[in-house]
């Protein structure tokens, strides 16, 4: 079995130090995550700035967890169902959470048909029926959320196929909020 290193700001690539650095400045420490992406210090910038760029969409912090648990539930990543239940306590009713981790129901219609759309972007690979994305627009969401939708899933596909390639550790600040795929 390949054994990926996960780096220390030390250890790490040169382009990946400054990163790094600021992930810890940030963080307060740095995720493993980010220290397994740290081999690539393209793979750890691109996740860094396109996480950048999914947090200025017009999505509330609410939608942008539902994007991105959802896609972290279908891609059974343990590590990254963790992570965003911790950072989503924060923002997200608990209602909401239970509901992206147990794979169930949200009781808000609009909400729940995101995270519906959201499976079935997800599921079927991009491909979409005409009439899922126009049940998904006339629950109230419009065109740009359709392709913002497709920016969160790219985003969690950097991470969720990075965390089960590199056997990412769960830090110790998200295990109280350990996940498992069913």
């Amino acid at each position: 079995m390949t054994r990926f290193h996960t780096h220390t700001i030390e250890t790490a690539p040169e382009h990946s130090r400054a990163l790094l650095s600021n992930a810890k400045a940030n963080y307060g420490f740095v995720p493993n995550l980010f220290a397994n992406m740290a081999e690539s210090p393209a793979l750890l910038e691109g996740y860094l700035t396109l996480t950048q760029i999914f947090n200025k969409t017009d999505l509330s912090e609410t939608e942008k967890q539902i994007i991105m648990m959802t896609a972290n539930r279908l891609n059974r990543c343990d590590y990254c169902m963790a992570a965003h239940t911790t950072i989503a306590k924060a923002a997200v009713p608990a209602e909401v959470i239970t509901a992206l981790r147990d794979n169930t129901p949200i009781a808000n219609t609009k909400l729940e048909a995101l995270r519906q759309f959201t499976i079935q972007v997800v599921e079927n690979r991009g491909w979409p029926t005409q009439q899922e994305i126009a049940k998904f627009i006339s629950a109230g969401y419009g065109q740009q959320t359709v392709l913002d939708v497709i920016l969160g899933i790219s985003l969690k596909i950097l991470s969720n196929y990075t965390t089960s390639m590199t056997d990412t550790k769960l830090d110790d600040v998200f295990k109280a909020d350990l996940w498992q795929a069913a």
